[in-house]
């Protein structure tokens, strides 16, 4: 069995909350190193809402699996080509400890 074709490549970012003594500093911050992940959409929807149009893509990543990858959770978001994913899954991939799916969601336009 071969693997996705790893043609994107990604970087993960956390939410971090830091007290500087005066004010609590909240901001997404990069985590970890950039990985190599295949990418494939899987479906968009535009929708009214309070007068305005908002439009949202439902994206599928693939990673390898890694002790890195593996605690990865959908509090973390991933970057990829510019836009910003939020993460709504993760789940094993086909093979044992071999890849991770990442159900992503981002908000377009």
């Amino acid at each position: 069995m071969t693997g996705p074709m790893l043609d994107r490549v990604v970087q993960f970012r956390r939410y971090t909350e830091t007290d500087d003594g005066f004010n609590t500093v909240k901001e997404w911050e990069d985590h970890g190193p950039v990985i190599r992940a295949a990418k494939k959409d899987v479906s968009d929807s535009e929708r009214w809402r309070a007068s305005e149009v908002s439009a949202s893509l439902t994206t599928r990543f693939v990673v390898r699996w890694s002790p890195f990858t593996r605690d990865l959770n959908p509090k973390d978001r991933l970057v990829c080509d510019g836009m910003t994913y939020d993460i709504t899954g993760i789940k094993e991939g086909q093979g044992r400890r071999m890849w991770l799916e990442l159900s992503c969601t981002s908000e377009v336009g």
